[in-house]
């Protein structure tokens, strides 16, 4: 009966979809009060029905009905708990479930919170939500019911891969969705914006906050995932630029670039197109990503298994939203009147520069990723496009874009004098460069490129550090400095972590992956190895029963100068259902890096298959991720987002009207 109740809940929201995306925008064309009025209920009942069949799908896998299809496939009664429910949007028709009730959950949060907006605008805005959820609650019902149920019932399912059996990604793919699908609410306003003929600072204002929780959810979901990686497949890894990574990594580039033309827009009323465009593209990629993980086009190991009618449903959803869009911005760009004018040495030159590179850098991922797809259309041969191509072509364009983000914070708006400006950034350029000499000496000189991202990693903390400085007035002196500090707004906040977490990153991507040690050999019990200046001692391995698993234990006395340092524990896991070897990576981080201990096999010859590794600076991936969107979120608190902002909008209603504002 759950099933089934799920099943009709879909239906009601397919239908909810359907009078939400039509009645609101005939309503809004006819300046109807009611029709647009119907838009808020609808939105809101169109996320409840899908709330109920995402919890009748979360209960059919937590009491273990293995009557249903999707269960039965993906799910075993001897899961723990956490695996069963994350084993909802672990395969291809749950996380649509959990994609369409994140598409109406951001249509519910616009309808209920959107009260700033003007009754006109927000209708259009809900109804362009609605069309998005209707085709994939389409794709879900007509390809992709996840309550068909099944007979005979097995009496045990085929279990949930067990790489996915893990913390890291029962939350990754959530966290993957809401930054998504998050960023259809930008493309939902730049449609709605198009469609009415004005965007404006009062516009930019809007779509900013929308857009910035997306991009926050995105950082969080990215970084989950490239943890994931690092700990659970026991390469070592953090990235391997796999073309569902930049499935992820795509939209991420573009919303951080959606984002800094927005600010232009809310500032000098300029960049309206620019940024319209970014806001269609932004959702294109995230749809795109769709695409390549369910359409079966692009191998890799993260892709859904799928049938050729589904790949073809989701392309011609694609080709119906991303054209349509665009044809739509074809014809209505060119009444978006341009702003205020501004020099190219200026903080608009800078976010200009900033757009332009993250733009390129974009194009460039997109075509690694698509390239094996265009040469077997073209030659009929499978390629394929690995790190040697992102490190000749995405890698050099991050250099002047870090170069920009240390100085773009600190140039005036409109005009600026550049010697003016890099005379308050020499101590940031002099540190960086003695870091970098420094490091340099202590690592015989190389690579050269290493040394590179080193520098800039340092410029780009200090630089961000001289910023907040000139906020807080450090100079003024010590008194009256904590009440300043707490007086700083939130975006300024937010603008100032962003970029020193993100240097925080690049130190840690630099270091780790020039100057780790590894060694990969068979060890016995007792033998002894030294990795990074620490000396790891095998004990030798013991078996280990887990709740769904049977594992092996191996353990690694960590010592440094003699004395004793950690003790690490990796594992080796066998499951039954589905059958699957997996590895359990032991980490022990420290402040200047990460010892990194994998047991592999028993080999034929005696002993125990390892894997030890030193890699420097490695957490400080994860730290700057973990800073960047934390400034995001002090971003999306700052008050400028709730004072002020639906008393100008009643106005300007009441002025089009003619009826005084209250």
């Amino acid at each position: 009966m759950i099933a089934e109740i799920g099943h009709y809940a879909l239906v009601l929201a397919l239908a909810l979809a359907l009078l939400l995306a039509t009645l609101p925008m005939i309503g809004a064309a006819r300046n109807d009060t009611l029709l647009m009025a119907a838009a808020r209920p609808l939105a809101v009942g169109l996320a409840a029905f899908v709330l109920l069949a995402f919890g009748c799908l979360t209960t059919l896998y937590v009491v273990s009905d293995f009557s249903v299809v999707n269960v039965a496939s993906n799910s075993h009664s001897a899961k723990p708990l956490l695996y069963k429910i994350s084993g909802v949007w672990g395969n291809h028709e749950g996380s649509l479930v959990l994609w369409v009730f994140i598409l109406a959950l951001f249509g519910a949060s616009v309808a209920l919170l959107g009260g700033n907006l003007p009754a006109r605008f927000r209708a259009r805005v809900l109804s362009v939500q609605a069309m998005i959820a209707l085709g994939f609650l389409l794709f879900t019902l007509l390809t992709s019911n996840p309550f068909l149920r099944l007979d005979p019932v097995p009496a045990n399912g085929a279990g949930l891969n067990p790489l996915l059996q893990d913390p890291g990604l029962a939350f990754h793919p959530p966290f993957l969705y809401l930054g998504y699908v998050g960023f259809s609410v930008a493309f939902s306003f730049a449609v709605a914006a198009l469609i009415e003929g004005r965007v404006d600072p009062a516009w930019a204002r809007w779509v900013r906050p929308w857009t910035l929780a997306a991009w926050i959810a995105l950082t969080f979901g990215i970084a989950l995932g490239s943890w994931w990686a690092y700990y659970e497949l026991g390469w070592g890894g953090w990235w391997f630029w796999d073309p569902v990574e930049n499935a992820s990594f795509m939209p991420w580039l573009a919303g951080t670039a959606l984002l800094h033309s927005a600010i232009v827009v809310e500032k000098r009323d300029t960049l309206k197109s620019w940024t319209i465009l970014l806001a269609i593209l932004t959702f294109s990629l995230s749809l795109l990503g769709t695409f390549i993980v369910r359409s079966g086009v692009i191998t890799s190991v993260h892709a859904f298994a799928s049938d050729p009618a589904r790949g073809v449903f989701i392309l011609a959803f694609l080709v119906l939203v991303v054209g349509g869009s665009l044809a739509l911005y074809a014809v209505r760009a060119p009444m978006l009147r341009p702003g205020g004018l501004f020099q190219p040495v200026s903080r608009e030159g800078a976010l200009v520069v900033n757009n332009v590179l993250l733009a390129v850098a974009t194009g460039t991922v997109l075509l690694g990723t698509l390239y094996p797809l265009i040469e077997d259309v073209v030659s009929g041969q499978k390629g394929s496009v690995g790190p040697p191509y992102y490190a000749l072509t995405f890698v050099p364009l991050m250099i002047p874009l870090i170069v920009a983000m240390g100085i773009g914070p600190l140039l005036k708006w409109k005009r600026d004098e550049l010697g003016a400006v890099l005379r308050r950034v020499w101590l940031a350029f002099v540190l960086a460069l003695g870091v970098a000499v420094v490091v340099a000496y202590l690592q015989d000189g190389g690579p050269v490129m290493a040394l590179v991202g080193v520098a800039l990693g340092v410029w780009l903390i200090i630089a961000s550090l001289v910023k907040w400085a000139e906020q807080v007035r450090l100079t003024d002196g010590l008194a009256g400095l904590g009440r300043r500090i707490r007086r700083l707004r939130g975006g300024v906040w937010g603008m100032v972590l962003a970029h020193l977490g993100l240097g925080v990153a690049v130190l840690g991507m630099t270091a780790s992956t020039a100057w780790e040690e590894a060694v990969l050999q068979v060890m016995a019990p007792g033998e002894t190895v030294s990795v990074g200046g620490y000396d790891f001692t095998f004990e030798g391995v013991t078996p280990l029963p887990g709740p769904n698993y049977t594992a092996v234990t191996g353990r690694f006395l960590v010592s440094r100068a003699g004395r004793p340092f950690a003790v690490l524990d990796p594992e080796t896991r066998y499951y039954a259902e589905p059958p699957m070897t997996t590895t359990e990576a032991a980490i022990r981080p420290t402040l200047w890096g990460d010892l990194y201990a994998v047991v592999g096999e028993e080999a034929r010859t005696g002993g125990w298959a390892v894997r030890i590794y030193f890699k420097p600076l490695q957490h400080w991936i994860w730290w700057g991720a973990a800073i960047m969107g934390f400034g995001g979120l002090l971003s999306l608190f700052d008050r400028r987002w709730r004072v002020g902002v639906a008393a100008r909008a009643r106005a300007r209603e009441s002025e089009t009207i003619g009826v005084p504002a209250t």
